[in-house]
C-alpha cells in the first residue's frame, strides 16, 4: 500500500459541443452546476482527500479559464494550480496526460474529467480509491459505479469486477458498471503514446488483459453532466 497522490492531472480541454449553447462563451469547465463551476466542484474534492497541485490542461476559452483559477487560486483555495496549454490543438485524454508529463512528475497521479459530480453516501470516494491504490499490483485503478446508481453514463455499461481488478466488455455484452470519470494511475503509461491526439482507452484495455488495470465502486450517485438538460437533472439532485 502507498501513500495517497497529491497530484492530479484534471481534464479541462475538452470543446463541450454537446453542453451547447452553455458554451457558446465559455469552457465547458465554466459551466456551473448548483451555483459552482464544474471544475470547482471537482477541484474541491481533490483538495479534500489531499490532492496539493492540480495540473489543468486549457484549450476552448482558455484564458477565461485560466483567469477563473486564477482568481480561485488568489482567493486562498487550494490545490496549487499549473496550467497544462493545449491552445493549438485539444490533445484529447490520452495525449493530454503525455503532453502534462513534465509538470507531473513520475509519481501516480490523480486523472479527473470536470463533466462528473457526485452525492457520496457515507465516506469520501476519492478516499476509497487511495486506499485501495497498490502500485503493485495495478498501473490503474478506476472509479466505477453500477449503471443504477448513475445518471446519464453508458446504460450498457463498460467494465466488470472480479475481485477488484477490472475486465472490459466484449462487443455485445451488458456490463454492470461504468467508469465516472477519475482515476489513478501511473503517468508512465502514456510515454509511449503516439504524437498528438490518443485516448487513454486502448492504453486501459491493454493493460487490463494482463490484470493490471483495477477499480473501486464507493457508495453514492454518479451523474455525468454532458448537455443542458444533464446540468438540469444534477441541479435537481444535488439541491
Amino acid at each position: 500500500m502507498s501513500a495517497f497522490p497529491t497530484v492530479a492531472m484534471v481534464l479541462a480541454a475538452g470543446l463541450g459541443t454537446r453542453m451547447r449553447p452553455l458554451t457558446d462563451d465559455r469552457p465547458k469547465a465554466l459551466v456551473e452546476v448548483g451555483g459552482k463551476a464544474l471544475i470547482d466542484h471537482m477541484l474541491d474534492r481533490l483538495a479534500a482527500a489531499g490532492v496539493e497541485t492540480a495540473v489543468v490542461n486549457v484549450h476552448a476559452f482558455a484564458d477565461r479559464l485560466e483567469a477563473h483559477l486564477a482568481a480561485r487560486s488568489a482567493r486562498g483555495a487550494r490545490p496549487r494550480i499549473v496550467i497544462s496549454d493545449e491552445r493549438p490543438q485539444a490533445l484529447e485524454t490520452g495525449g493530454g496526460l503525455k503532453h502534462a508529463l513534465p509538470l507531473l512528475g513520475d509519481a501516480p497521479v490523480w486523472v479527473a474529467n470536470i463533466d462528473s459530480v457526485w452525492i457520496e453516501h457515507g465516506g469520501s470516494a476519492i478516499e476509497a480509491m487511495a486506499r485501495a491504490w497498490d502500485p503493485a499490483a495495478m498501473d490503474v485503478c478506476l472509479m466505477l459505479a453500477s449503471t443504477t446508481e448513475s445518471l446519464g453514463f453508458h446504460d450498457s455499461g463498460d467494465v466488470f469486477l472480479d475481485d477488484g481488478v477490472v475486465r472490459f466488455k466484449t462487443a455485445g455484452e451488458t456490463a454492470s458498471l461504468v467508469y465516472v470519470g477519475v482515476h489513478i494511475c501511473k503517468p508512465g503509461i502514456v510515454s509511449d503514446g503516439p504524437e498528438g491526439p490518443f485516448s487513454l482507452t486502448p492504453i486501459w484495455r491493454v493493460l487490463a488483459a494482463g490484470g493490471r488495470v483495477h477499480g473501486v465502486t464507493p457508495d453514492g450517485l454518479w451523474m455525468h453532466v454532458g448537455d443542458p438538460q444533464a446540468v438540469i437533472a444534477a441541479e435537481a439532485r444535488l439541491a
